[in-house]
């Protein structure tokens, strides 16, 4: 007993040790994240003459924003059921989906982290509460964003070809991604590519946790389970072109079809370059991006830039922010939460 008791003590040491450098990391990050967000709006602003933006804030009609929050809400309740799902795919449990759904919602604030690093807290916490390997849920987020992707890439496409415009090349990215997940399921293909590397010796080490990171993204990317989360992709990227449109109904623009669809391919646009810039949160580029493809898609004798800018901004508050407000408050919560699933024991039960 007196030999154990130290080294209990040794290991409780190195877990929190280690608890308090990526919770210190990821700290860092997103407040790195909020002062950029914050310097990249105002310059936003600025840039697109402030007072003209404030002047089409003043026609816009307020009524609307339950609605258009509404709908961006559905947007990340229907992503959470995305992520559950993928938990069970990846045999990442037990776990409890409130348990889920507080460790989704805190990811959210992250979402403001430079390339969103920040949401490999997700993996972190479902490891807190059961034990799963980092290398097992990982690949959990890869398959988040992935299908989001798609699900944009789908979007974005259906809009174009309703308004005429540069639809082909979204074509081909889309069936560039199909080619890549076929590539991913021929299993004894990776597996002999992947093995043929063991003999190099930063590789072969960790071996084991490369073939856990593959089993877990084969395993999202069958077709059943890379069907339906995509199928929710869609329909929840879908919610928040729909709340663009409404902002645009908002600023006294008429509603119909080829509205709605510049809206959605503007806003689906703007959130694939945003995503590819790798900037916290894509701020700056999917800003400039929105406003620039809305002028084009719906016209500049229809629509000037600084109502554009406008738009953007009350879009962006509306469901980045939005959801970086709602990830705080998760945040804020999660460790009490997470402090009595630990109490319990494992498997989480609460």
């Amino acid at each position: 007993m007196s030999r154990s008791t130290p080294e209990l003590g040794a290991n409780g040491d190195k877990m929190i040790d280690e608890r308090q450098g990526i919770e210190g990391f990821l700290r860092r990050r997103f407040l790195l994240g909020v002062a950029f967000g914050v310097l990249i709006t105002a310059i936003f602003i600025a840039v697109n003459d402030g007072s003209k933006v404030l002047n089409s804030l003043h026609i816009f009609d307020w009524r609307l924003v339950p609605l258009i929050l509404a709908l961006s809400l559905c947007n990340y309740l229907l992503r959470f059921v995305k992520w559950h799902f993928y938990l069970g795919s990846v045999g990442a449990g037990p776990i409890s989906k409130t348990t889920s759904f507080v460790i989704f919602f805190a990811g959210l604030a992250m979402a403001i982290t430079p390339g969103k690093v920040g949401e490999l807290l997700k993996p972190y916490l479902v490891r807190r509460v059961n034990g799963t390997p980092l290398t097992t849920t990982t690949p959990v987020i890869v398959a988040e964003r992935i299908t989001d992707g798609i699900a944009i890439l789908i979007l974005a496409a259906v809009g174009l070809l309703q308004i005429r415009f540069g639809w082909v090349l979204l074509v081909a990215l889309l069936l560039g991604f199909i080619i890549f997940m076929a590539f991913v399921q021929r299993r004894s293909l990776v597996e002999a590519l992947l093995h043929r590397f063991e003999g190099v010796a930063l590789i072969g080490r960790r071996m084991e946790a490369i073939d856990r990171l593959y089993e877990s993204t084969w395993r999202m990317f069958r077709p059943r389970p890379l069907a339906i989360a995509t199928l929710i992709s869609v329909v929840s990227w879908a919610g928040e072109c729909l709340a663009f449109f409404l902002v645009m109904l908002g600023l006294g623009f008429p509603a119909g079809w080829h509205l709605l669809f510049a809206a959605a391919s503007a806003l689906a646009l703007a959130t694939m370059i945003g995503a590819l810039s790798l900037l916290p949160g894509g701020l700056g580029a999917a800003e400039l991006s929105a406003t620039g493809l809305l002028v084009l898609f719906v016209g500049s004798t229809q629509i000037d830039h600084e109502t554009a800018a406008t738009a953007t901004l009350l879009i962006r508050f509306a469901t980045f922010w939005f959801g970086i407000a709602l990830g705080l408050i998760a945040l804020a919560s999660s460790e009490w939460y997470l402090k009595r699933v630990e109490a319990h024991g494992k498997p989480d039960s609460i």
